[in-house]
């Protein structure tokens, strides 16, 4: 073997070596990257809600919202008791603002379940519709999880859960609701979420 193939040899060996010392870097970095925490600011306090990483496109599609500014001064129009409190389309005069973004599709089989504190997309009966609206489980609400890729088995996507703030879920879910224009539920004192940042 001559010299020239030895050192091109060695060469292609020290590329794939850094290649892969690369990787392991970018690896590990990722794998100790902080979570991301989005604090939202309401009339009745802070709700602190960490996203996960296992449903990228509704994690992307939500901060896209909240980096924008899309969420400041909307409220929780749609309240039960006992179930889960919505929000973030509507403003208060209960007009929708107008979605910058298409419908992403459900993220529900690699989701987070829908357990009290959970965080998920709201959506229309298309599995794929949701938008910028989303909903907190007051409650272990089982019957929203994926069953299956099909109409009725989607369930809700899932992607964040309260950490703090929990307190202020509870006092906005217990607030007295009534029918305004085609809305049901809707709180009778607006609960305004002023605005929604990543800490």
């Amino acid at each position: 073997m001559t010299i020239v193939k030895i050192c091109l040899k060695h060469r292609l060996y020290l590329a794939s070596f850094c290649a892969l010392v690369s990787a392991v870097s970018t690896t590990s970095a990722i794998a100790t990257t902080s979570p991301t925490v989005v604090v939202m600011d309401t009339n009745f306090g802070q709700i602190t809600v960490k996203l996960t990483d296992n449903t990228p496109v509704t994690t992307k599609n939500f901060l896209y919202y909240v980096h924008s500014g899309f969420y400041d001064n909307t409220i929780f129009h749609r309240v039960i008791h006992g179930f889960m409190i919505q929000g973030g389309g509507l403003l208060s005069n209960l007009e929708e603002k107008p979605h910058p973004l298409p419908p992403i599709p459900n993220e529900g089989d690699h989701c987070l379940a829908n357990t009290r504190g959970v965080m998920a997309m709201a959506r229309t009966s298309d599995p794929h519709s949701a938008t910028s609206q989303f909903f907190i489980n007051v409650v272990d609400n089982p019957f929203l999880n994926f069953q299956s890729k099909t109409l009725q088995g989607w369930g809700y996507c899932g992607f964040g859960e309260v950490i703090d703030g929990m307190a202020v879920v509870d006092a906005i879910a217990s607030v007295e609701t009534g029918t305004q224009q085609v809305y049901e539920n809707v709180p009778r004192t607006a609960v305004i979420l002023r605005s929604a940042r990543v800490r």
